[in-house]
């Protein structure tokens, strides 16, 4: 990656952080562009480092090596930037005091381009009244309400981190709804941190996987599921197999094995070939132990 790409929603180069000047790297050498107008998931174990980087792309922190840039090779942090982004933190803090109907008048008097009409529709959808006092809501409800702040800013990026967690599955399945069609009709960049991997299977056209701090992958969705496949025959194939291919990670059961593989050119040997779905990619890539390696490397996991 040669600079900053103005049609971005965000764009990394050489970025590290760090909490701590003797502390170890919550990020380090990361490279990655993430297209405007997609949803994004960033995917990655507990302390990966998903939550510092949406709080380096909202302008919270600041990197200790490297940068990072918003919207148009903006400077994450400026009021500019500010007024453009939204970010949705897992601790969604809210004045328990308020009433629905306040939090969401707060949220119309700072942010000059609000758009009431969302921030309501997004609660009434979740059968909340703008009567309620926020400090008496579940915690799926208040989750909403927090989301109600975050579309009625009209932000041309959204950062979600890992935001529906406490939410039901159905409640899940209206708020990823409403997002993709966030991004689909009013071009929203969104960047969505989350676990539930099934759910980003249909809502999610990119990719950012995260791993010990540093960028694993970064793609388009369909490209990693078309590159990949999950391979089943004689372990005895193992050797040739790594030559030629990138063994993302396998397993072994006596004779047979199963693989991940990035595929490189046509496959030789005697193969059972299934395409994985995106959670199986992702699976694949969270459950290995060491960084992937290229052709002629191979992660390996003996079965139980």
């Amino acid at each position: 990656m040669t600079g900053p790409d103005a049609s971005a929603a965000l764009c990394a180069t050489g970025l590290g952080f760090r909490y701590r000047a003797r502390g170890g790297w919550a990020l380090r050498d990361c490279e990655f562009t993430v297209p405007g107008g997609r949803v994004t998931a960033l995917v990655g174990r507990n302390g990966a480092g998903k939550s510092t980087l949406l709080h380096l792309a909202a302008g919270l922190l600041r990197p200790r090596a490297g940068e990072i840039r918003v919207l148009d090779a903006a400077v994450p942090g400026t009021p500019e930037t500010r007024a453009r982004v939204a970010l949705l933190t897992q601790d969604k803090p809210l004045y328990p005091r308020f009433t629905v109907a306040d939090t969401l008048l707060m949220g119309e008097k700072l942010n000059s381009s609000w758009d009431q009409a969302v921030a309501e529709g997004t609660v009434r959808e979740g059968g909340i009244a703008l009567s309620a006092r926020v400090g008496e809501l579940s915690p799926g409800h208040r989750t909403r309400v927090a989301l109600a702040l975050a579309l009625g800013k009209r932000p041309d990026l959204l950062l979600l981190d890992e935001p529906m967690a406490d939410l039901d599955p159905v409640a899940r399945g209206e708020i990823m709804a409403a997002l993709m069609a966030e991004a689909a009709e009013h071009g929203t960049s969104i960047v969505l941190s989350s676990h539930v991997l099934p759910e980003l299977e249909q809502t999610c056209d990119r990719v950012l996987l995260l791993r010990d701090g540093r960028v694993e992958l970064s793609e388009d969705a369909e490209a990693l599921r078309e590159s990949h496949a999950v391979l089943t025959g004689h372990a005895d194939q193992a050797d040739t197999l790594a030559a030629r291919h990138t063994v993302v990670h396998r397993r072994a059961g006596g004779r047979q094995m199963t693989a991940l593989v990035r595929q490189h050119g046509p496959l030789v040997g005697d193969w059972h070939v299934d395409r994985p779905s995106l959670e199986d990619i992702l699976i694949g890539y969270l459950h290995a132990g060491d960084t992937v390696r290229p052709a002629g490397a191979v992660r390996t996991e003996a079965a139980a």
